[in-house]
C-alpha cells in the first residue's frame, strides 16, 4: 500500500490519480492504433475518449455516494472534497451509456467502435487495479499465510492477510486484453460482445474473494449481479451481431444471384 507517490512542498501526488491517467493514456494509445486499421479517424477516439472518461469518473463517483449514502448525508463535504470513494461499475454503466448517445448523436458505427475499445478497456482496468492495490481499496477476505498480503494497520483491511483481490482482477483483464487481442477478426460486436462475457466470468468468480463487498440477494454481492447482467448481455449481443451478419451474406449471395 503506497497511497501517496510523493511530495512536493504543499503539493501533494497520490498513485492512484497517476495509475488512473496512465490507464486513460494507454486505453485511448491502443485504441487509436486499431482504429487506424479499422479506418476509423484519431479524433473520434480522442474526443468519445475524453467523453468516456469524465463520465466514468462521475459514473463511478456517484454509484459509491449512493452505496454509501447514511454516511454522506452525516459528512455532506465529503461528497466533494474526498479523493477516495468510487466504484468501476458505476462508472462503466454510465461510460457505456455515454458512449452510445456520442456514436448515435454524431452517427458513427457504435459495434465497430466498440469494438475497437474493447481491448483499451481490459488494459485500462487491468491497470486501474494496480491504483486500487496502492491506494488499499478493493481487498480480499482475509486468508491464511503464507498466501495473502498484509495492509498497514490504518488501511481498510487492517492489518490482517487479505486475498490481493486487486492483483487478481488486474491478472484477470490481462488475460482478457490478451485474448481479444488475438482473436481473429469476425462479425461486426465479436470483440465487444466477448469482452463482455469474459469480463462477468472473471469478475463474477473473484468477488467470491473480496471483503469489501456485501451480499444482497441470493448471497450475490452486487457486482456479481451486474455481472450476470453484463454477461447475458454479452451473449445476446453476441447471437445478435452473428445473426445479422449471416443475413447480410444471405442478401449479398441473393443479389448475385440475381444479377
Amino acid at each position: 500500500m503506497h497511497p501517496i507517490l510523493f511530495s512536493i512542498g504543499h503539493i501533494t501526488i497520490y498513485s492512484y490519480g497517476i495509475i488512473f491517467a496512465a490507464a486513460f493514456v494507454t486505453g485511448i494509445y491502443l485504441a487509436q492504433k486499431k482504429a487506424a486499421c479499422s479506418g476509423i479517424e484519431s479524433k473520434i477516439i480522442v474526443d468519445l475518449g475524453v467523453y468516456l472518461l469524465i463520465s466514468s469518473l462521475v459514473g463511478a463517483r456517484l454509484f459509491y455516494i449512493m452505496d454509501n449514502l447514511e454516511w454522506y448525508i452525516k459528512h455532506p463535504a465529503e461528497i466533494v472534497f474526498s479523493r477516495t470513494g468510487f466504484v468501476f461499475y458505476g462508472g462503466f454503466i454510465l461510460a457505456i451509456t455515454v458512449g452510445i448517445w456520442y456514436l448515435r448523436r454524431h452517427k458513427l458505427p457504435v459495434l465497430k467502435i466498440a469494438d475497437i475499445f474493447g481491448p483499451s478497456i481490459a488494459i485500462g482496468e487491468a491497470i486501474g487495479r494496480i491504483g486500487c492495490f496502492l491506494h488499499g481499496c478493493c481487498y480480499g477476505r482475509p486468508t491464511s499465510p503464507p498466501w495473502g498480503i498484509c495492509f498497514p494497520e490504518d488501511a481498510p483491511a487492517g492489518s490482517v492477510v487479505v486475498h490481493p483481490t486487486q492483483i487478481y482482477l488486474s491478472v484477470a483483464n490481462v488475460i482478457v486484453f490478451i485474448i481479444l487481442s488475438m482473436i481473429k477478426p469476425g462479425f461486426t460486436g465479436k470483440i465487444c460482445s466477448l469482452y463482455l462475457i469474459l469480463h462477468a466470468l472473471f469478475r463474477f468468480v473473484i468477488e467470491y474473494w473480496r471483503g469489501d463487498s456485501a451480499s444482497v440477494f441470493l448471497g450475490l454481492t452486487g457486482a456479481q449481479l451486474i455481472s450476470v447482467l453484463l454477461g447475458i448481455c454479452g451473449v445476446v449481443l453476441w447471437i445478435k451481431a452473428k445473426q445479422k451478419e449471416n443475413t447480410q451474406i444471405a442478401q449479398i449471395k441473393k443479389e448475385s444471384r440475381d444479377i
